[in-house]
């Protein structure tokens, strides 16, 4: 009975989030844009700031539940188990849905701020520098107004969101959110501006206010560095730069959105810019065929006009690196997939790889919508050799690889206010949950 209960509290919440999802798509918004001060971007108000220890991949870079259940055993400080406190491994044991496990995740949050492992702070923004093999990526974060979100063309707004999201994924962020009063994640906010004045004050910034105030070392060997702006002309310079231009959601759709269906008046976000940001590919894996065989998605594809051909043997089996090319594995076999339509389309959107593998894969071949759970989207951060393996190990069926949207095509899509594909942009590096949290009770 618990169960049943639980599944239909999920299900009207995540009814109650999709009729609200196209109220804030109507030209004429429930939440009016912001019309008495200029400013767009702000200093938190109170927060925490992380004493160490506590930092954390977002819920979202994980393949699959049972990763999420590994790494908060391995770190039981980071937050990775406030922000999926269903998968923490006692709740596991225990079955609890993710709304039977949020008193968990309030009590865990009293825990780490009770034992010192954050620090209260007020009035702060935080220039923040990630360190990596490539170089650094450098941003700020901040608090952004929610009332400049925008998502349709004819939606006033200065923070654009253009991807589609998962409705579940929304309404757990917005019940997480409701019941900590505290934001752990911020949404990653690409800066978009004719010049490169914020990357060159933020490169100036970080390298002469000496030490962090807090570091974290994440798991791919990048370090995480903090610094906290009180008043003064350092913070109104990096506030102003902050907000000359559009910012466009790089990471964060689902969070963006649930803070709009929360009525926080501003987000937890971190501004970076496009010299800091690199796009990976975002794979897929199918879990079945729907009693397909192989063969058959592939004849089915053909009549639909794609253009298939054999391609490396598994063991040399890599991603593409130019879009217009698709490649499917199965086990022992590749198959190199290129669609006419999408090379004859002079709309962006209609002719990236992602779209063409929903409407023509998912939709009309498989019979299944891109947000069916029989689908799982896996990020750059997994080798090519991983999701083989997951095939060839029978876990999944089917891996879809796809080679990485352009940072330039990605901008022009935001600009233009198209809508991008879900799951189509791996954004790297991350901004790390956990180092700063946001109070917006």
């Amino acid at each position: 009975m618990v169960k049943s209960i639980e599944q239909c509290v999920m299900r009207c919440l995540g009814l109650a989030v999709f009729h609200v999802l196209n109220l804030v798509r109507e030209p004429v918004a429930r939440l009016p844009v912001m019309t008495t001060s200029p400013a767009l971007v702000h200093p938190l108000g109170r927060g925490w700031i992380s004493a160490g220890d506590t930092g954390a991949p977002n819920y979202d870079e994980f393949a699959s539940d049972a990763e999420v259940t590994a790494a908060i055993a391995q770190r039981p400080t980071s937050v990775l188990g406030v922000e999926m406190p269903h998968r923490a491994p006692e709740a596991v044991r225990a079955s609890h849905s993710f709304t039977q496990a949020l008193p968990s995740a309030a009590q865990k949050l009293r825990q780490l701020c009770s034992s010192g492992a954050f620090q209260a702070v007020t009035d702060v923004v935080a220039p923040y520098r990630i360190i990596t093999p490539q170089g650094p990526a450098l941003g700020v974060f901040c608090m952004v107004d929610t009332d400049q979100i925008s998502s349709a063309v004819d939606e006033p707004g200065l923070v654009i969101r253009n991807e589609d999201v998962f409705i579940d994924k929304v309404a757990e962020r917005v019940a997480l959110t409701q019941q900590l009063g505290t934001l752990a994640s911020a949404v990653l906010l690409l800066h978009h501006a004719r010049d490169a004045a914020l990357h060159g004050f933020l490169t100036e910034l970080t390298d002469r206010l000496g030490e962090p105030a807090t570091s974290d070392i994440d798991e791919h060997g990048y370090i995480h560095q903090l610094w906290l702006l009180g008043p003064g002309v350092d913070r109104e310079r990096l506030l102003r730069l902050s907000e000359r231009g559009e910012l466009i959601v790089a990471d964060g759709n689902h969070r963006s959105l649930a803070a709009q269906l929360c009525k926080l008046p501003r987000f937890l976000a971190v501004v970076t810019t496009p010299q800091s940001v690199r796009i990976r590919a975002y794979h897929r894996l199918v879990r079945d065929l729907s009693s397909a065989s192989f063969d058959d998605v592939l004849d089915q594809l053909r009549a639909g006009g794609a253009q298939l051909r054999v391609t490396a043997t598994p063991t040399d089996t890599t991603a593409p690196v130019q879009p217009g090319e698709v490649l499917l594995y199965v086990q022992g076999r590749t198959v190199a997939v290129s669609f006419p339509a999408a090379t004859q389309s002079r709309d962006l959107v209609e002719s990236m790889d992602h779209t063409q593998i929903e409407r023509e894969l998912f939709h009309r071949v498989l019979g299944i919508d891109a947000g069916d759970k029989r689908i799982t989207y896996v990020g750059g951060d997994y080798p090519i050799s991983w999701l083989i393996n997951e095939v060839d190990a029978g876990r999944e069926a089917l891996a879809v690889l796809l080679a990485p949207v352009r940072v330039s095509d990605f901008i022009d899509v935001n600009v233009a206010r198209g809508q991008m594909p879900r799951k189509s942009t791996w954004f790297t590096p991350k901004a790390r949950a956990g180092l700063l949290l946001a109070d917006v009770r």
